[in-house]
């Protein structure tokens, strides 16, 4: 959709909202809501080697205001201007855990929902931990748990996750990196 004109209506700490004036495929015009984010990067940090048979990572319990209370998350932040989204997760994991990766892959990108933000996470598997001190910031209410890939798989199960960046990024892990490559004994 070619974007004809856009009104900021507001600019805000973590997001601006926009007013877009388009051109739809069919050739009509409309306007649209836009959220626009700079986007994030999000990341799930093995304590051990993500191919052993049940290896264990680090979740966070995190409050969450929009969600009214707390939410299983893997580490996520948004980006800083002219951030790589790998350094990114990088930054956020040491800053929300107290972790630093000593390598990370990239798994995707999604967009969280693409009806109405331009908002995009990028998504990562973090290896080599060595633990340090964390520096979160001042509304970021964090607890830091250790558990095995079992009880992580355990709680998607259950429905006790229910974060989409959290689903995506450990469902898309077991599916098209864990299994792929095959689990062996830890």
């Amino acid at each position: 959709m070619p974007l004809i004109s856009t009104e900021r209506l507001h600019t805000g700490r973590i997001v601006s909202l926009d007013l877009d004036t388009v051109r739809f495929p069919d050739g009509t015009t409309g306007t649209l809501e836009m959220l626009r984010h700079p986007g994030a990067s999000a990341v799930i940090p093995f304590l051990d080697d993500p191919k052993w048979e049940d290896p264990r990572i680090v979740l966070i319990r995190q409050f969450r205001h929009a969600a009214e209370g707390e939410l299983w998350e893997i580490p996520a932040g948004r980006l800083d201007p002219g951030e790589a989204p790998e350094a990114c997760a990088r930054r956020e994991l040491r800053e929300e855990t107290g972790y630093t990766a000593g390598d990370c892959r990239r798994l995707v990108t999604i967009l969280t929902t693409p009806g109405f933000t331009d908002e995009r996470i990028h998504l990562f598997i973090a290896t080599g931990l060595r633990s340090g001190d964390h520096a979160r910031e001042a509304d970021e209410f964090v607890e830091v748990h250790e558990m095995p890939w079992s009880e992580v798989l355990r709680l998607v199960e259950q429905r006790e996750v229910t974060d989409a960046k959290t689903l995506v990024a450990l469902l898309h892990a077991e599916t098209f990196f864990r299994r792929a490559v095959g689990p062996r004994a830890g």
